[in-house]
C-alpha cells in the first residue's frame, strides 16, 4: 500500500515497424525452410504408388494394389466425408470475409466519425470555447472520445494555466535542470541517486538523475521514450524542468507516464504547461506530495461509491483484505495510462479533462464492474496482479459503457459532496 518511490524523505508508433520486420524475418525463414522440405518431400513420393493432390484427397484415393479394395459403400462414405470438409472450409472462408467486411466497415464508421468531429471541434467548438464548453452537445461529444487531432488542445484548455507558466519559464527551469544534470554527472551515478532517501528538502533536485531510471521503464513496448528514441530528450527535459520548478515536490514515480502523454499530443513548451497545472490540481497535489492522511480520505470515499455500486465484490475485496490503496494509487499516480491500453487511457483522460477528479474514480468503478465476474473468482494475490496489469484486449467501449452504468451519487449526494465532506472531518 506504500507509495512509488521519490528522492526525498517521504519519497515514494514506433513498434509496428519492428513488428513488421521480425514478421517478415519469420515468413522469410519458414520460406527458406518449406523450400527445403518440398524436394525431399517429392522424392519420399517416387517409393509410393500413388501420389494424391492434397492430405483431405487422400480419403478419395483407392487403396494401393497390395491391399483390399474400398467397398462401396466405404468409397460413398469418403466421398460424402470429403465433400463435408470442402463445405466446412468454403463456411469458415465466408464466415472470415463476412468478419473481414463488418471490420472495415466499422472502421471506415468510425473514421467517418472522427472525420465529422474534428470539423465540429475545430470550427464550432475550439473558436467558442468558453461559451461552448459546458454545453450539453459539447458534453455529450467530449463522451465519446475527443478527434486525436484537437485531444492535445483540448486538454490544454480544459485543463487551464491557473499557475501561468509560460514558454520562457520552461526554457529557464529547463537550463537550470540541464546545468543541474552536468554538475551532478560529474559528482554522482544513477546508482547513488537510487540511495537518496535521507536527502533534505533543498536536494530534491538531485531526482534529475531518478528520471534516467523512469524513463526507461515508460511505455516500454513503444520504443519512442527510452534512449535513443525520438522522445526519449524531450521527456528527460519536461521531468527535469518539473522538478526545478518545484523542488518541493521533485520527481516522483509514474510523472513519466503523465509527461509521455503529453508530450504525444502537444508541442514542448506547451506539454510542460499542462503538466505542471494537472499535478497542481488538489487531487493529484495529495497524492504525489504523498499526504497520507488526504489520501485516506479518497480512498474512503472511493468505497462508499464502490458499495454502493458494487456491493458482492465489495464484500469480497472486503473479506480478503483488499483495500484501495492496493491498485487505486498505480492508477491515480499514471492517470491510468500504465494500466490500461494507451488508446483506452486516451478516452479516460477525455472525460478526466471534462469531470475532473470524480471521473478518475468512476473509470476505477467502471473497470471493477467490467471484470466483477471475473474478480470474484480470485483470491488477494491474483487479484492484485489483475489490477495492475489489465487485459491487453479491453477495448474502451466496454470501459464506456461499464462506467455509464456506474452511479456516483450516495445517499443524494454527488462525488465532490462526499470527498468535502470527508475532508473536513
Amino acid at each position: 500500500g506504500a507509495g512509488p518511490r521519490r528522492s526525498g524523505p517521504g519519497s515514494i508508433p514506433a513498434c509496428g515497424p519492428l513488428l513488421h520486420f521480425a514478421q517478415q524475418e519469420q515468413e522469410t525463414d519458414l520460406g527458406v525452410s518449406s523450400c527445403l522440405e518440398r524436394p525431399l518431400a517429392a522424392g519420399r513420393r517416387k517409393n509410393l504408388e500413388f501420389e494424391p493432390l492434397s492430405t483431405t484427397a487422400l480419403i478419395l484415393e483407392d487403396r494401393p494394389a497390395n491391399l483390399p479394395a474400398k467397398s462401396t459403400e466405404e468409397t460413398q462414405r469418403h466421398k460424402l466425408e470429403y465433400e463435408e470438409m470442402v463445405a466446412g472450409a468454403k463456411r469458415r472462408e465466408l464466415k472470415e470475409a463476412q468478419k473481414k467486411k463488418r471490420q472495415m466497415k466499422e472502421r471506415h464508421r468510425q473514421e467517418d466519425s472522427i472525420s465529422n468531429a474534428m470539423v465540429i471541434w475545430n470550427t464550432e467548438i475550439l473558436p467558442h470555447w468558453d461559451s461552448m464548453k459546458g454545453t450539453r452537445r459539447v458534453r455529450e461529444l467530449w463522451w465519446q472520445g475527443l478527434p486525436p487531432s484537437v485531444r492535445g488542445r483540448v486538454w490544454s484548455l480544459a485543463i487551464g494555466n491557473e499557475l501561468n507558466i509560460t514558454p520562457e519559464l520552461y526554457e529557464i527551469f529547463l537550463s537550470r535542470a540541464k546545468e543541474k544534470w552536468r554538475s551532478y554527472s560529474e559528482t554522482s551515478s544513477v546508482n547513488d541517486s537510487e540511495s537518496d532517501g535521507g536527502a533534505s528538502l533543498a536536494d530534491r533536485e538531485s531526482s534529475l538523475d531518478l528520471i534516467k531510471l523512469d524513463i526507461s521503464r515508460t511505455f516500454p513496448s513503444l520504443f519512442i521514450f527510452q534512449k535513443g528514441g525520438p522522445y526519449h530528450d524531450l521527456l528527460h527535459s519536461v521531468l527535469g524542468a518539473y522538478t526545478c520548478y518545484r523542488p518541493d515536490i521533485g520527481y516522483v514515480q509514474g510523472m513519466s507516464f503523465i509527461a509521455a502523454v503529453l508530450i504525444l499530443n502537444l508541442e514542448e513548451a506547451e506539454a510542460f504547461i499542462t503538466f505542471a497545472n494537472l499535478l497542481n490540481k488538489p487531487c493529484q497535489m495529495a497524492f504525489f506530495r504523498v499526504d497520507h492522511e488526504l489520501m485516506l480520505k479518497y480512498f474512503s470515499a472511493f468505497e462508499i461509491f464502490f458499495e454502493e455500486n458494487l456491493p458482492r465484490l465489495f464484500s469480497h475485496f472486503q473479506t480478503n483484505n483488499l483495500t484501495p490503496d492496493l491498485y487505486l494509487i498505480d492508477w491515480i499516480f499514471t492517470l491510468y495510462s500504465k494500466s490500461l491500453p494507451l488508446d483506452v487511457a486516451c478516452r479516460v483522460w477525455d472525460v478526466f479533462c471534462r469531470d475532473g477528479e470524480e471521473s478518475l474514480f468512476r473509470t476505477g468503478l467502471g473497470i471493477l464492474r467490467l471484470f466483477e465476474d471475473v474478480l470474484l473468482q480470485m483470491d488477494f494475490i491474483h487479484i492484485a496482479q489483475f489490477l495492475t496489469r489489465l487485459p491487453e484486449d479491453l477495448q474502451s467501449h466496454t470501459l464506456f459503457n461499464a462506467m455509464a452504468n456506474t452511479h456516483m451519487i450516495s445517499r443524494n449526494r454527488r462525488w465532490a459532496q462526499v470527498s468535502n465532506k470527508l475532508s473536513k472531518t
